[in-house]
């Protein structure tokens, strides 16, 4: 296994140090943030650089394969889902943010196990795709660090650094939903495209 691929691996152990961590009941606050909270910002963080690292060590030394396209986006996929997962949890962010996502990413996994069926290929991550993932990381950072719940600039009267906050976590929180639907459009529209090429080859194979 090489070392893009150990990276990966390394961030989806990460996932269940996550999860170990959300399960525990730590009394106290690190600057003013729920102490396990803390912590798991930081783990994701860690977990959001190893994304960055494996994919440019990869591309620069030519180190990419079938397992690391596979597997990197399911990473991506559990890390995201599982930090939301947390998130409404604790009442951070309303529940509908992570239902999205996850529906996208059904639609998008049904269509990559139909292209590596008929195709025998393994879809590689759009642009799109990665900057869905960009944005929900950024924001799931934020999120983490809030001390009050998503869309709370509405309702509460919010200051200083409480405001700031939380107008950045609702706006990126709102931004990563965007950015998912139209990544997980993309890859249904190219995913149509590689059906009906598969198609006609098929048919033009019928007909000779």
């Amino acid at each position: 296994m090489n070392l893009p691929n150990k990276l990966t691996v390394f961030r989806v152990i990460l996932v269940f140090v996550i999860l170990i961590i959300s399960l525990i009941n730590m009394q106290g606050t690190i600057l003013g943030i729920p102490i396990n909270m803390f912590i798991i910002d930081i783990i994701f963080i860690i977990a959001s650089i190893t994304d960055k690292l494996d994919g440019y060590i990869a591309r620069s030394t030519n180190q990419i394969t079938t397992f690391g396209k596979f597997l990197d986006p399911i990473a991506d996929k559990i890390l995201v889902i599982v930090s939301m997962i947390i998130l409404v949890e604790h009442s951070k962010i309303p529940s509908w943010i992570p239902a999205i996502i996850i529906m996208r990413e059904f639609i998008v996994s049904g269509y990559r196990l139909i292209a590596v069926e008929k195709k025998g290929e393994v879809v590689a991550a759009s642009i799109w795709g990665k900057l869905k993932t960009v944005t929900q990381m950024i924001a799931i950072i934020l999120a983490f660090i809030d001390t009050n719940p998503f869309g709370a600039i509405f309702t509460n009267s919010l200051t200083g650094y409480n405001f700031a906050i939380n107008l950045i976590v609702t706006l990126m929180m709102i931004i990563c939903v965007i950015a998912t639907i139209f990544s997980g459009w993309d890859y249904i529209k190219n995913g149509k495209d590689i059906l009906k090429r598969h198609y006609k080859k098929q048919k033009k194979g019928l007909m000779n």
